[in-house]
């Protein structure tokens, strides 16, 4: 890779995280697909060449539980799943430019050449490890299907990951306490020969790789702490019946008993496979593309071509759930084969629904096929998606703010100013060009927009793409605004043609950029603008050439969403919500969701755990303090002056709050849940005889007050000012 800024000469590939083949898709797991799909949209436009990549990701064991209650083979059950994955994506205007699966010949074939290659040089070895039994129902229990206790935090944890606590991923055995997930069981440890991958000696590698590596602050940050903490050798093989089969080699123990067998009985762990679902699907990219129009091997080998000696530009789009996997595990694998290590990790946040977690148990959730039944275009839910917020920062999706954001800016600011334009050029004049050439203020402008395009790319921003677009197309509504076309066009005919000519630019330039956030919406705008070709097609270069085509008839490119249909869609979440939530309570029990899709690999696997309705509040508490007791707490009101993250936290901010008499710095988790941007001068509540913490080598002085989940901040209704006492 080059590290350059894009475009660069050596060809990307862009990925997405393996959605795992289980279950529905809803709009939170849409928001790492949209952003990659934006994301190497805008590559491309930039003139980088560009391979868009994912594929469905088969493995594991819920797959083949799942099957087994439907009576049908894991394969099956997986590749139905896969084949509606590969049918939705499309719907959303996400175009790979190829989808594969980690079942079939290719990731089979590529995942077994790679593993034979960490063997041979000599990267993997043997070791006798403690397996989870359940002595009752007498079977192995794969890591997924076992609970227990962190051993480094003492957190509730599940097999393979302390999903509540420190977040370090768990080998298997490691857990304390452990108990069946399927039965409830109480577990014990048996002993088992697994394959490892010495993980260990990548450790000064990892360090220089995440000092290289770009896209989100998050995947650089979070691994550092497992670095330093010493990293773990990595088991890559399972005790399990359905994945794709250990290449072969010495015999070992059979993980299901009986004695000697080969390796072969033993499956590789899901997370060895799914990333190289990458490759192998790159790789049936070039097989049906051909060599010349995209080399798979000039990506992703080193010195695999003379032109692209230190290989590709690889960028990875995931939820930052997967972060360890994609900054750990595979560029430890690529390292050890040769491969070319990614250049950037961008890592979404998590989307919510109206403030709280999706629920796939309680039928929460706004489901893909459902926003396109309700009559919705896809392009304002991609505009929403990429443009709610930093992309590593949680979204927040409700109907009333989605309402709003398609209302004000892509009808009230976008589609006003092009159906306006466009519709008195039209009426106007024949054809286009208007006048001459563009006005030396309008390309000037247009310039601005392009360069902060190609900003955002190279600041693997998805959210200033699209602001690239809104803030030129406000910039348009206020020059026609100003320059009143409609009163020069009889007195000063060609001065009015000279503005409606910037603005019919405008247009074009907005066309071009908004392709990679609204796709189908900005063809729709090239047709009506009169240009050849397609706009999927042409680069930036095309927004500064200005207009040429006949101009058709305009027609607005985005609908207005009214109020009572917002309150139509809201009755009938919570319809839904209430009969699942009546079927739980007939049931006797919730299903449990997992944020990183079960034992597999997801992106933005929004099922995060059930997080309280508001029929669902926690009781108010019992037990009273007195009046003295309330006195000694000293709160205080302050204001942010500084907000920093933390580097290896991943969610901690330092900040720097004046507190009237003196400023303090302290420590808040609220780096994934505000903009840090906007901190600075919030006034906020401040429990200042906090007793003082070190977290993460920053001492922190004080507690910042705040409200649920989302950490709401508690402030101040007028002006008290820093240092008042809140009594």
């Amino acid at each position: 890779m080059s590290h350059e800024d894009f475009p660069t000469d050596d060809p990307a590939v862009v990925t997405c995280g393996l959605p795992y083949a289980n279950g529905d898709l809803h709009i939170g797991h849409l928001r790492t697909y949209v952003g990659g799909d934006v994301y190497s949209r805008a590559l491309e436009r930039l003139g980088q060449e560009t391979a868009f990549v994912s594929g469905s990701d088969m493995h594991g064991t819920p797959v083949a539980v799942n099957a087994e209650q439907e009576g049908v083979s894991p394969e099956r059950f997986a590749l139905d799943w896969h084949e509606r994955y590969a049918a939705t994506f499309p719907k959303f205007n996400v175009e790979f430019d190829n989808y594969g699966h980690t079942h079939d010949e290719t990731n089979t074939a590529v995942t077994q050449q790679l593993v034979r290659d960490l063997d041979e040089g000599g990267h993997l070895y043997e070791k006798e490890i403690m397996v989870a039994y359940d002595p009752v129902d007498d079977q192995f229990l794969p890591d997924r299907y076992v609970e227990g206790t962190c051993p480094y935090c003492g957190a509730h944890a599940r097999g393979d990951e302390c999903d509540e606590g420190c977040q370090r991923h768990l080998e298997p055995g490691e857990i304390e306490d452990p108990e069946s997930t399927i039965t409830g069981n109480p577990a014990e440890y048996r002993e088992r020969t697994h394959k490892f991958f010495e993980v260990s000696a990548f450790a000064d590698y990892l360090s220089g790789f995440l000092d290289r590596l770009e896209g989100t602050s998050n995947a650089r940050n979070q691994p550092r702490e497992w670095i330093e903490q010493g990293l773990q050798d990595w088991c890559i093989t399972r005790d399990m019946d359905w994945g794709i089969d250990y290449p072969g080699g010495e015999a070992t123990e059979s993980p299901r008993g009986g004695g000697e067998t080969a390796d072969h009985d033993l499956v590789l762990y899901v997370w060895v496979d799914a990333p190289i679902e990458y490759i192998s699907s790159t790789k049936q990219y070039t097989d049906r593309v051909g060599a010349d129009a995209f080399d798979w091997e000039a990506a992703w080998k080193e010195g695999a071509s003379d032109a692209h000696p230190e290989g590709g530009e690889i960028v990875h789009v995931i939820g930052r759930d997967i972060i360890q996997h994609h900054t750990i595990f595979w560029p430890a694998m690529l390292e050890a084969t040769a491969h070319t290590e990614p250049r950037a990790v961008m890592a979404s946040g998590f989307v919510t629904l109206g403030g709280k977690g999706f629920s796939t148990s309680r039928d929460r959730a706004v489901w893909a096929d459902e926003y396109l039944d309700e009559g919705f275009h896809p392009d304002p839910l991609r505009y929403y998606l990429a443009t709610n917020g930093g992309f590593q920062q949680d979204v927040d999706f409700s109907w009333e703010k989605f309402r709003d954001r398609v209302n004000t800016e892509l009808v009230g600011t976008v589609g006003n100013f092009l159906y306006r334009s466009l519709l008195f050029a039209h009426r106007n004049y024949d054809d286009a060009p208007i006048a001459d050439a563009t006005s030396d203020e309008v390309a000037a402008r247009i310039d601005e927009a392009i360069a902060d395009f190609e900003a955002a790319v190279n600041d693997y921003s998805v959210r200033a793409v699209g602001d690239a677009v809104t803030d030129l197309a406000r910039y348009g509504n206020e020059y026609i605004q100003r320059s009143e076309p409609w009163k020069l066009v009889d007195d000063e005919p060609a001065e009015a043609a000279q503005v409606i000519h910037d603005c019919v630019a405008i247009a074009k330039a907005i066309a071009v950029l908004f392709e990679p956030i609204a796709p189908e919406k900005a063809e729709r705008l090239w047709a009506q603008l009169g240009e050849d070709g397609s706009v999927h097609e042409v680069t930036v270069e095309a927004a500064r050439e200005g207009p040429a085509g006949d101009l058709a008839e305009p027609t607005e490119l985005f609908a207005q969403i009214e109020d009572e249909r917002v309150e139509a869609l809201n009755e009938k979440l919570e319809a839904r919500v209430a009969e699942a939530e009546d079927d739980e309570s007939a049931d006797g029990e919730a299903e449990g969701d997992s944020e990183s899709g079960d034992d597999g690999e997801s992106d933005t696997s929004d099922d995060t755990t059930d997080e309280p309705d508001m029929t669902d509040i926690e009781p108010l508490s019992d037990d009273r303090i007195s009046f003295d007791d309330f006195q000694e707490l000293d709160i205080r009101i302050g204001r942010i002056e500084e907000a920093e993250g933390i580097e290896g936290a991943d969610d901690l901010l330092r900040l720097r709050v004046d507190l009237g008499a003196e400023t303090r710095t302290i420590v808040a988790g609220l780096k994934q849940l505000h903009d840090v941007d906007d901190l600075p001068g919030t006034k906020v509540v401040v429990l200042a005889n906090m007793e003082k913490a070190e977290l993460f080598g920053v001492e922190s002085n004080g507690m910042v007050l705040a409200a649920g989940e989302e950490a709401d901040l508690l402030t101040t209704y007028e002006d008290a000012g820093p240092g008042t006492k809140v009594k």
